[in-house]
């Protein structure tokens, strides 16, 4: 009896491992959003680390999070590491490509709750008297990634918040910067 019982579940976690195996490596978000404002007023506020609290989908999640900023104030080179409560986990990102009113690249580094680097950028496109911004994340997905791809979806689960985020930076992106 035993032995029927080990076999089938020996069974069970190998169709398992070649479900898993059958996953992308890779994965994409991206949503994109008009606004009413021209590329330079919308870009500012991505490229200054330090203006994200105002819109980040993140920053509402856990207002009592602690942010740490190193290098420059604003683009290539400028960082922000945070630690929160379980909605956001803790990491760092890093702007490493800034081309102003055009692109923002980031490095994505996620230590808590699971460890994964990842790309994140963000595009302005001028059109009409508006801009387009296309907020992306982009990256491997190993084994364990492949696995949650299984019971979560990734493009659901981050794309909204992507889509909260842009409209929150559509409210902001009109009002004066402090300095």
């Amino acid at each position: 009896m035993l032995i029927p019982i080990l076999i089938t579940v020996a069974v069970l976690i190998a169709i398992l491992l070649i479900v898993i195996s059958t996953r992308p490596s890779e994965f994409n978000v991206k949503r994109s959003a008009s606004m009413p404002f021209p590329a330079p007023v919308v870009f500012r506020h991505v490229n200054d680390l330090h203006l994200w609290e105002a819109w980040s989908p993140w920053a509402k999640l856990d207002p009592n999070a602690k942010n740490t900023f190193t290098g420059p104030p604003s683009g290539t080179g400028a960082s922000m590491a945070w630690a929160g409560n379980k909605n956001i986990g803790e990491g760092k990102m890093t702007i490493v490509d800034s081309q102003p009113s055009e692109l923002i690249r980031f490095r994505l580094e996620f230590l808590k709750p699971f460890k994964a680097t990842n790309t994140a950028e963000f595009t302005f496109q001028p059109q009409g008297g508006q801009t387009v911004v296309t907020w992306s994340m982009f990256g491997k997905n190993n084994f364990m990634g492949k696995l949650v791809s299984l019971f979560m979806d990734c493009d659901k689960m981050v794309g909204g918040q992507f889509e909260k985020g842009l409209a929150s930076l559509r409210d902001v992106a009109g009002e004066p910067v402090a300095k």
